[in-house]
């Protein structure tokens, strides 16, 4: 029997958490690891979190992009070291500084509200904004119509 591995959809898509929850249940499939690691929070009703790591970059070696749907967090930066510059040559380098991509496909209405660089992880906030016309509404029921035809005796 085949077994589809959904982990890349699920890490990479905000919105439609709920669907990939009940996917990796059934499954049983959990997600894997990458560079750089990162974590998705659900921080309100329609507010979410991405947090990267991106230890060694700084603001300006990040750039993020959104477009149809698709954020993406990029990190590039120029390498140190070298007995020719003048700066000390690195002899074991366990940080990983080498430059990234990252894309996650955004729901519909998921927007980036403001991102932010702290401590090593950068801090993207997304909300979910619903639309008037896609939000449930009450609609009120007359009664009107219906006590005037109960006041009116009918012919036999």
């Amino acid at each position: 029997m085949r077994q589809f591995d959904l982990s890349p959809l699920y890490r990479s898509t905000i919105g439609f958490d709920r669907l990939f929850n009940m996917i990796d249940q059934a499954a049983g499939l959990e997600t894997m690891p990458g560079y750089p690691p990162y974590n998705i929070e659900r921080t309100g009703e329609n507010a979410y979190r991405i947090s990267v790591a991106v230890a060694g970059f700084a603001v300006t070696d990040l750039s993020l992009e959104t477009k149809e749907n698709t954020l993406t967090i990029r990190g590039s930066r120029e390498r140190e070291g070298g007995s020719e510059t003048g700066k000390p040559e690195v002899l074991y380098q366990g940080i990983a500084a080498r430059s990234f991509e990252r894309r996650f496909q955004l729901a519909d209405h998921v927007h980036v509200t403001g991102a932010s660089l702290e401590n090593g992880l950068l801090h993207v906030d997304l909300t979910r904004e619903l639309p008037e016309a896609q939000k449930p509404r009450q609609i009120p029921i007359g009664t009107e119509g219906a006590n005037a035809a109960l006041a009116t005796p009918r012919a036999a």
